[in-house]
């Protein structure tokens, strides 16, 4: 991560008013803090399931972003904070293990899953039938919506018809990559691997245009108030917590954790501390199924 991009971090972290922990791990990798500890007794498993597995370990490996806040970032101490942390850290307290967290990026997310580098992803992912054939998804924890970020002294760019012979930015491995190619077929694509290289580059005007999930935009321009969203809403984004494929009691587990978590007040808590109050928007947690999640990218 390039130096102008870790003081837009550090800005945002002053914003959100994160509290310093103490540094955890290097560059690559983090664990939960003694925020992980849970309070209540962690349930007890069968032998051979990877719930088990994990409890005699005594940690859970998981993939997120280190770059893309309000949902995955790392404050000036180093530890890792957002949106998909505070899920991460429910189900690893379920388990009664430590979380520790990799960053996994758009393009190696499924990678992780499938070679054991991860036993789960909370990296803003899109459930999609394709992906979904590799790997399994938990139910839907968030749905965010496409949208356009541009500068805010930038008249040419009021949509997604106006991306024609723009420069866009967007991340490799996404889902916005067939999306662009769909929707704005003449914009000229910047693929890059983490989305803080594509607020760098719309920063310094290397890009006209970034596009990807609102949430993420608005982190962007929580640490630079000179960008803004233009257009109208591109696509429906529902966020699942990537399992590895057929591991069907871990997947159980997971959606019982992810249920609960909307049930029982922990979400709004999550939302409002996270999107809420910078957006003014109220949401609620995500009704919509997995079916109905498959189904859109169908």
């Amino acid at each position: 991560m390039q130096t102008k991009t870790w003081r837009a971090l550090t800005a945002l972290t002053l914003v959100l008013g994160a509290t310093a922990m103490g540094a955890c791990g290097d560059d690559d990798e983090g664990d939960g803090g003694s925020a992980a500890t849970s309070t209540t007794a962690a349930r007890t498993f069968a032998a051979g399931t990877t719930m088990k597995k994990l409890q005699d370990a005594g940690k859970i490996t998981v993939g997120v972003k280190f770059d893309v806040p309000p949902f995955g970032f790392k404050d000036t101490s180093g530890e890792v904070q957002g949106f998909d942390i505070d899920l991460a850290k429910a189900i690893a307290d379920e388990l009664g293990v430590k979380p520790k967290y990799i960053e996994a990026l758009s393009d190696n997310r499924i990678a992780f899953l499938k070679d054991g580098t991860s036993d789960l992803i909370l990296s803003t992912m899109t459930i999609t039938a394709e992906r979904d054939a590799e790997i399994d998804f938990s139910e839907p924890y968030f749905v965010a919506k496409g949208r356009i970020l541009v500068k805010k002294s930038n008249t040419d760019i009021k949509g997604v018809k106006d991306l024609a012979g723009k420069t866009v930015c967007t991340a490799l491995g996404s889902t916005y990559e067939g999306t662009l190619k769909k929707q704005a077929p003449k914009a000229k694509l910047r693929l890059v691997d983490g989305y803080s290289e594509c607020l760098e580059l719309i920063q310094n005007g290397a890009v006209d245009a970034v596009s990807t999930d609102d949430v993420i935009l608005t982190g962007m321009i929580i640490q630079d108030d000179s960008l803004k969203l233009v257009g109208d809403v591109l696509t429906t984004e529902p966020y699942g917590v990537g399992i590895k494929d057929g591991d069907g009691d871990f997947k159980a587990f997971v959606d019982s954790v992810v249920a609960a978590y909307k049930s029982d007040g922990r979400w709004a808590t999550a939302y409002q501390k996270w999107v809420g109050q910078y957006t003014g928007e109220k949401q609620d947690p995500p009704t919509m199924t997995l079916q109905e999640a498959l189904d859109l990218s169908k």
